[in-house]
């Protein structure tokens, strides 16, 4: 064993001696090793930026994981009882300490612009959609809980809603006018970016103002059914889909026919991102490829100038079997160094602010950590890389006749 230890200690020894000696032939070499690690570990760092910028944009549609979406409506067509509704609602937020939830209610509400009265569909929700959806604003800020209490109400618009308006400044709080029964002055407190097809204008207003400003028989008559949204924790969200199934039929009776499902992306059981992984994986390899094909090509080379010098180590004693260790040795603490200077590179490239917009287009907010397992594939790779072109020559290192490679 402790033969076994010296032997490895000292071809480890042996190979950084060796590269010492020949540091310009090595620099040479390793050059596209070290470009190969930092190409693919910067492969690999982005595609995990780019990545989470899918999962958000998953989230702003389908909210984030966990999900649930609980519908609840009567059988025969009938409007269930909004009191009866609210009340299992607020008791179910409590009996499970459920702390982001939020009422989703589509309606329209006729607005005054200067051109004339205009119906704009209004998304009624509560204050923890925002983060529940990663509603993101260009102006402004989201519903705040103190929303709620403003006499007058605050209301998010879009941006095809704000150039309408002129595009007022909101440090000045620009007002908008809802007209209804009872017309009235909102509070313009942000301003959201549109899709690449929203032609018409839209806005947030808190559910609570929805109802305030318009009679539940009218919401009913039109048809306006709010659905219910609760983010939880994945791991318990199958145990309370039955829960609230079976909270909701015992609440509101049995003429009621109650949904209770995931809704956001994480649910399905394709991966969504196999797509995104795959491109990856495909670039990745290739470039480790012609890193490993130019590293073996260089390694041939090399070797030839070394013929002599291993004859002369195969005179004086040494074995065929620590030749061989010591030039596959040589390869792979060279490569494993280059690896390490590829991926310090790959972290730099990955971390840099400008490139980081570039590749997410404003879409992520939470700009992901550089992946470790990234650091470790390029390093890994390095030192498969470096075995491999090692194997060759080594090969043909042992195969060289003493005395030939002597006379060479």
């Amino acid at each position: 064993m402790n033969r076994l230890l010296s032997n490895v200690v000292g071809s480890f020894v042996e190979a950084w001696q060796e590269l010492r000696i020949h540091k310009t032939r090595v620099m040479l070499s390793l050059i596209g090793v070290a470009v190969a690690v930092c190409a693919i570990t910067t492969v690999v760092g982005l595609g995990a930026v780019a990545q989470q910028s899918i999962v958000e944009q998953n989230e702003r549609s389908g909210g984030r994981s966990a999900t649930l979406s609980l519908y609840a409506g009567s059988n025969d067509g009938t409007a269930i009882d909004p009191d009866v509704m609210q009340e299992f609602w607020d008791t179910s937020l409590e009996r499970y300490s459920i702390d982001y939830a939020s009422r989703v209610l589509y309606t329209t509400q006729t607005v005054q612009f200067t051109d004339g009265a205009v119906p704009v569909q209004a998304i009624g929700v509560d204050q923890p959609y925002g983060t529940m959806h990663r509603v993101t604003l260009t102006e402004g800020e989201w519903f705040s809980v103190d929303d709620a209490e403003r006499l007058a109400p605050a209301v998010l618009v879009n941006q095809i809603f704000w150039d309408r308006l002129g595009r007022p400044d909101l440090a000045t709080h620009p007002t908008t006018t809802l007209l209804g029964a009872t017309p009235t002055t909102a509070v313009i407190t942000g301003v959201y970016p549109v899709s690449v097809w929203e032609t018409e204008p839209a806005m947030y207003l808190l559910m609570d103002t929805i109802t305030a400003l318009t009679p539940a028989d009218q919401l009913a008559a039109s048809g306006s059914t709010p659905n219910y949204e609760l983010w939880v924790p994945p791991e318990i969200s199958e145990d309370l889909i039955v829960a609230l199934q079976r909270d909701a039929q015992g609440a509101l009776g049995a003429g009621t026919n109650v949904s209770v499902s995931r809704q956001d992306y994480a649910a399905y059981n394709e991966d969504p991102f196999a797509s995104i992984k795959l491109l990856v994986g495909g670039v990745a390899g290739l470039v480790l490829l012609l890193g490993a094909l130019g590293l073996v090509n260089i390694a041939l080379v090399t070797l030839k100038q070394r013929i002599r010098e291993i004859g002369v180590r195969r005179s004086f004693g040494a074995t065929a079997g620590r030749v061989f260790f010591s030039v596959m040795m040589e390869s792979i603490v060279a490569t494993l160094v280059a690896g390490v200077v590829g991926v310090i590179g790959a972290v730099l490239i990955v971390t840099n602010p400008m490139l980081q917009e570039f590749i997410s287009q404003g879409m992520v907010t939470d700009f992901p950590p550089f992946p470790v397992e990234a650091a470790i594939l390029g390093l890994v790779c390095a030192t498969v890389v470096g075995a491999l072109a090692g194997l060759l020559p080594a090969l043909v290192a042992v195969r060289v006749k003493v005395i030939d490679a002597i006379r060479y």
